[in-house]
């Protein structure tokens, strides 16, 4: 296979074939690319991978994208993204569902959804066009999940989008569509917990194995093609097929960001090292700059972005990094009863994420006809609405000397954060060039004071002076103090917006650390 081929032969520095992005038309599956001789740059050994930057100015920028969980996963629409595992799990409420509606997993199985996953609504074009109007600079697919379902059309996995379900390339029409309107292109891979470790010691069912190993369902088949889905293959082969799926998606559909979900701690270090070589010095072949995405220690931190799951830091920090956020309180995936964040929260977070120096990623739940629900996509127009209005403040922005300031603080820094409400009382700092901005986390009201306390004269060191003060989104002249307690500005007479707002500090001079 000409991928096995390419990869192993970066690996070995080597010159390799490269290709660009799909530009296949809708519903149309991306051609074989074609191989030219490219100049090795990267090695597959992590001193020669990390002289590559692996955190581009693009991504700096960009500050807030979209992905989505939608595949299979989707059909069955109860509980949540994990049904596919808890189906297979005696006495969970995922197991009795399915023995209610679908029958037991030995007579229908997971794989059985797959024909019933038709995406029959599903327009790229216009998917592309809702992230576009939701301020995203990045968006993308779900590549693969813990499942082992490939939403690309792939010749390594039989288990995929082109092949069977809607029989259509569903990323090569998403990477047209996205690409095509100035976005960059993300891909999610979940896919190494799909290895099964514990099928010589079932009773081990820990989710480190997406699907639990049981005697009398799918999972355990001796099938050869039930079994490359459901993970419980030998680890050797595994790992290859990991690496090929990679290598497919970096041909056909060139992406700009691969994100991983985790568990590439169960990967061999030579594979993921030829992985990143592969993917670097195809970057470099088309003049772009990628980024790679890690949670844990999956990754080095010198080639890879760290990615927090519901989560972020808790100050500000010289690398930028990620979170990974989704739209719902429950499911990452679609489910029938399915509750969204209220979106003032969702853009507070993100402002908060950005004044510490992370991008925002954004989790929806489309159906599984291909449908976003109209409450999801209410939402993304809100957020856009507002970043159309303030993102000055968000996007090409830097963290100032301090995050911000109110009395709603996270203790720790990490994945899976409680939830916490902001109010017009936290305030979160941004700049660019010689401006700040101060972002409101809600309405202070009409007319009302708001103290700056962070400008305190004796807390800043420097040259520091401050020339013009506005807020975005309104034309009434701010007045302000400057006093020894902090910057006293005055809110416009009107208000301007209920979620949040972003005073506008033009200064002169500089603030030391």
């Amino acid at each position: 296979m000409r991928n096995v081929v390419t990869a192993l032969s970066l690996a070995a520095g080597l010159l390799v074939g490269s290709c660009a992005g799909s530009n296949s038309p809708a519903g149309v599956s991306a051609p074989a690319p074609e191989t030219t001789s490219v100049p090795v740059e990267y090695t597959a050994d992590w001193a020669s991978l990390g002289k590559y930057n692996e955190q581009p100015e693009w991504f700096k920028d960009a500050k807030f994208g979209i992905y989505f969980h939608w595949g299979i996963l989707s059909v069955p629409a109860f509980a949540n993204d994990w049904y596919p595992r808890n189906m297979h799990v005696v006495g969970s409420p995922e197991y009795q569902h399915h023995l209610e509606t679908y029958r037991h997993p030995s007579k229908f199985g997971y794989h059985d959804f797959i024909p019933m996953f038709k995406a029959e609504k599903f327009e790229a074009d216009k998917w592309a066009e809702l992230f576009q109007k939701s301020g995203a600079r990045f968006a993308g697919a779900m590549a693969e999940h813990h499942d082992g379902f490939s939403m690309w059309a792939s010749k390594v996995n039989p288990w995929n989008v082109k092949d069977m379900g809607p029989k259509r390339d569903v990323m090569a029409e998403l990477e047209q569509a996205i690409h095509g309107r100035g976005l960059k292109l993300m891909t999610t891979f979940h896919m190494a917990r799909n290895l099964q470790i514990y099928a010589d010691n079932p009773e081990a069912k820990t989710d480190k194995s997406y699907f639990p190993y049981e005697a009398d369902m799918p999972t355990s088949s001796t099938d050869p093609k039930l079994r490359l889905l459901y993970g419980n293959i030998p680890a050797e082969q595994f790992y290859q097929n990991w690496k090929e799926k990679l290598s497919e998606v970096i041909d056909n559909y060139s992406p700009d960001i691969i994100y991983f979900d985790g568990m590439e701690g169960k990967i061999p270090e030579e594979y993921k090292q030829e992985f990143v070589a592969y993917y670097f010095n195809h970057a470099n072949a088309q003049g772009k700059q990628v980024v790679i995405t890690h949670k844990s220690d999956d990754f080095p931190d010198e080639v890879s972005i760290k990615d927090f799951e519901k989560g972020r830091m808790n100050e500000i920090t010289p690398d930028t990094w990620l979170t990974d956020e989704t739209i719902s309180t429950g499911s990452w995936s679609y489910t029938n009863d399915l509750k969204l964040k209220p979106t003032a929260d969702i853009i507070h977070v993100l402002a908060d994420i950005v004044s510490k120096n992370g991008v925002m990623v954004l989790n929806i739940s489309p159906k599984a006809d291909g449908e976003i629900p109209q409450d999801q996509q209410q939402a993304l127009l809100q957020i856009g609405d507002w970043l159309n209005r303030y993102g000055e403040a968000i996007y090409a922005t830097r963290p100032w000397v301090v995050y911000g300031e109110g009395p709603t603080k996270l203790e720790k820094a990490g994945h899976f954060l409680p939830a916490v409400k902001y109010s017009p009382q936290d305030i979160r700092y941004t700049t660019k060039g010689n401006t700040i901005y101060a972002i409101v986390l809600g309405w202070p009201g009409s007319n009302q004071q708001v103290l700056l306390e962070s400008f305190a004269k004796d807390k800043l060191k420097g040259d520091l002076k401050i020339s013009k003060v506005s807020m975005l989104g309104s034309s009434d002249k701010i007045g302000y103090e400057w006093q020894d307690n902090g910057l006293s500005l005055r809110t416009p007479s009107e208000k301007v917006d209920d979620m949040a707002v972003a005073f506008k500090i033009e200064t002169q001079g500089e603030v030391e650390p």
